[in-house]
C-alpha cells in the first residue's frame, strides 16, 4: 500500500489519544478516512476541522451489528475498505483481589470482542478483494504483566493472538500489531483505585506523545505490496516498559 492517498483506512477509538493522532497523521497522506468512537462531538469536531476525506460514524466496538454497520457506511460513503486501525480500548487497572469483574468485562469486552468485531466487519471484503491490512494496537502490556494489570494484559496478549492467527490463516491480508509504551492518553481515566490511578500517572512522568504511535501506524501502512510489518513496539527512550 505504498503511498496512502485515496486508500481508504477505517480507524476505531479516534475521538482522542492514539486515534485522534492517526487521524491527523493519515489525513495528512490523502488518505479516505472514516472514523468511529462513542464520542460523536468530537468526532464531527475532527472531520469538519479535516475535511472530505474525514467521515465518521459514531461506534461502539463490543456491538457486532454496530461494528458491521460502520463497515458498510464507509464502503458507502467511500467505495471500498482498505485497512482498518482498531484502536479503540480501555484500561482499568486493578489488583485481581478486588474482585473489579464489571471491570474486567468491560475490558475483555473492548479489547478482545471490539477487535474481533473490527475483524469480522472487514475480513469478508478483504478475501473477496484479496487484499487488506488490519492493524491492531495492542500495548506492552502485551509482552508482559504488571501487577494491577493481570487483566488488562491478558487482553492485549489476547490481541497478539488473533494478530498472529490472522496473519498465518491469510495470505493476501497484512496484519500488524503496534505495542505502545507509557503514552500520555486518556487511557486509564477509568482507573478506580486512587494509588494505582497515582502508580500510573507517575509511570507518565516519562511518556510518548500520541503521535509517535501514529507515525508507527503510518509506517506499517505504507509498505510495498509484499511487505508486511508484523509487529511494532514503541517506548520512551531509557524506559523500563
Amino acid at each position: 500500500m505504498t503511498g496512502l492517498k485515496d486508500r481508504t483506512v477505517l480507524i476505531t477509538g479516534a475521538s482522542s489519544g492514539i486515534g485522534e493522532a492517526a487521524v491527523r497523521e493519515l489525513a495528512s497522506t490523502g488518505a479516505k478516512l472514516f472514523i468511529g468512537a462513542r464520542r460523536a462531538d468530537r468526532l464531527r469536531a475532527l472531520a469538519e476541522e479535516l475535511g472530505d476525506t474525514v467521515a465518521w460514524r459514531e461506534l461502539d466496538v463490543t456491538d457486532a451489528a454496530n461494528f458491521d454497520a460502520f463497515a458498510d457506511a464507509a464502503e458507502e460513503r467511500f467505495g471500498r475498505i482498505d485497512a482498518l486501525v482498531n484502536n479503540a480500548g480501555v484500561m482499568p487497572l486493578s489488583r485481581l483481589a478486588e474482585l473489579k469483574r464489571d471491570e474486567w468485562k468491560k475490558m475483555i469486552d473492548v479489547n478482545i470482542h471490539g477487535v474481533l468485531n473490527g475483524i469480522a466487519a472487514v475480513l469478508p471484503r478483504f478475501v473477496a478483494q484479496k487484499s487488506g491490512h488490519v492493524v491492531n494496537v495492542a500495548s506492552v502490556g502485551a509482552h508482559f504483566v504488571l501487577p494491577t494489570g493481570a487483566v488488562y494484559c491478558a487482553t492485549k496478549y489476547a490481541v497478539w493472538a488473533i494478530s498472529e492467527g490472522l496473519r498465518q490463516e491469510h495470505d493476501d491480508i497484512r496484519t500488524t500489531v503496534i505495542s505502545p509504551g507509557v503514552t500520555a492518553t486518556e487511557l486509564g481515566h477509568d482507573i478506580s483505585a486512587p494509588d494505582v490511578a497515582a502508580g500510573l500517572k507517575e509511570w507518565r512522568r516519562k511518556s510518548l506523545a500520541p503521535d509517535a504511535i501514529a507515525r508507527a501506524i503510518r509506517f506499517a501502512l505504507e509498505q510495498p505490496d509484499g511487505v508486511d510489518v508484523n509487529e511494532i513496539i514503541v517506548r520512551p527512550t531509557a524506559a523500563d516498559m
